[in-house]
């Protein structure tokens, strides 16, 4: 697997998130369920579960879903402007880069963030193009979806692939495996899964 090499000054803004959001809501949030008028049932069955989205998304489409890997790049002990979860991720990390799309249409559902520790990253992601999910299923790794954050904002780097007006929900998470924090996950979500899940609130 060939990373890119750390550069003295990380560009923290290379990797797509949330910016001036709509509305935020905390891992408390979360397990307690949002308001209908905020975000419908079905986006929160999607968003607010435990299971692997690129597994539901396959679901819901009937198609493959393809892993479209964007970047590996070495950030070492930078903090990459990251939510503060990214702590529980040891250093050196690698941070991976990805867009999720539908093998049948083409369609680009979703942008991913993970950070990784860099001594890890082989062991556990030994193809780069398979889900995450995958992955660690042909392991038999056992996961625990530690739900962070959720958040409805903008993010102007995402509206040219996704072709569909903003705003976006965004949520991360960190995966755990054997008592230890595996991964810290920051997705994007593109509106087009309305037509798969209905309106994402009523």
């Amino acid at each position: 697997m060939q990373l890119i090499s750390q550069e003295k000054q990380i560009d923290r803004s290379s990797w797509h998130s949330i910016v001036n959001p709509i509305w935020q809501g905390s891992a408390t949030d979360m397990r307690k369920g949002l308001a209908f008028s905020l975000m419908s049932p079905n986006w929160q069955m999607f968003l607010l579960g435990d299971g692997a989205p690129t597994r539901h998304l396959q679901l819901l489409t009937q198609a493959e879903i393809v892993v479209e890997v964007i970047a590996m790049t070495s950030i070492g002990d930078d903090d990459d402007n990251a939510p503060p979860a990214i702590n529980a991720i040891p250093t050196p990390r690698t941070r991976r880069q990805i867009w999720l799309r539908s093998a049948k249409t083409g369609e680009t559902f979703s942008h991913a963030t993970s950070w990784w520790h860099t001594p890890k990253v082989e062991q556990h992601l030994s193809n780069p193009s398979l889900p995450i999910w995958a992955s660690l299923n042909q392991k038999h790794t056992e996961l625990y979806r530690d739900l962070q954050g959720i958040s409805q904002g903008y993010s102007p780097g995402l509206v040219e692939t996704f072709g569909q007006p903003e705003p976006y929900w965004g949520r991360h998470y960190l995966l755990w495996h054997g008592g230890q924090p595996l991964t810290m996950i920051y997705e994007i979500y593109s509106p087009s899964i309305d037509k798969y899940l209905g309106p994402s609130s009523l």
